[in-house]
């Protein structure tokens, strides 16, 4: 387990990251948690008395990684960005995301959407999933599933998706 302090901080004009608070991940602590590793990966530990689980450290260049806070993560920690963060981490070998019915469903009609998806990377397959099961009405959840359908159809990682989506 990793022990550091880092300050919150929040991305300006960053394209899909603006906006987010994040905490700097240096690439000397990263590789402790990680050694050789330069792609986007899970941890769990503790954010000041939090426990938390599943979290993605996503790379930044030079070896350097940040770890996104969500508003959920933000209110139980009772800290915004300028707020000094204390974190045990270790990296999470446990974590999986299950394939929901609805999506593998589709999946099984499309075989050929199913061979794209599993040859994204973990955490782009994640991506896809955590987005659908946020989904609050059964409406939004079914125009996520018909999106990522799609987007495995054109080949389109989660980050393509998300742009073409905006358009």
């Amino acid at each position: 387990m990793v022990e550091f302090s880092a300050m919150m901080l929040q991305f300006a004009e960053q394209g899909e990251k603006t906006g987010w608070t994040y905490i700097d991940i240096p690439a000397d602590i990263a590789q402790q948690l990680k050694p050789g590793n330069k792609k986007s990966f899970r941890v769990k530990g503790m954010l000041d008395s939090l426990p938390v689980t599943g979290m993605a450290l996503m790379p930044m260049g030079d070896g350097n990684f940040i770890l996104a806070l969500k508003a959920e993560v933000r209110k139980a920690l009772h800290k915004s960005a300028g707020a000094i963060l204390h974190a045990k981490l270790v990296e999470d070998t446990d974590f999986k995301i299950d394939i929901p019915a609805d999506l593998q469903e589709c999946f099984d009609f499309e075989p050929e959407t199913w061979e794209f998806f599993n040859s994204l990377p973990k955490s782009h397959r994640d991506y896809f999933v955590k987005w659908i099961d946020s989904a609050k009405t059964s409406e939004t959840r079914a125009k996520r599933i018909v999106n990522t359908v799609n987007a495995m159809l054109r080949k389109w990682p989660y980050n393509v998706m998300m742009r073409n989506l905006k358009v």
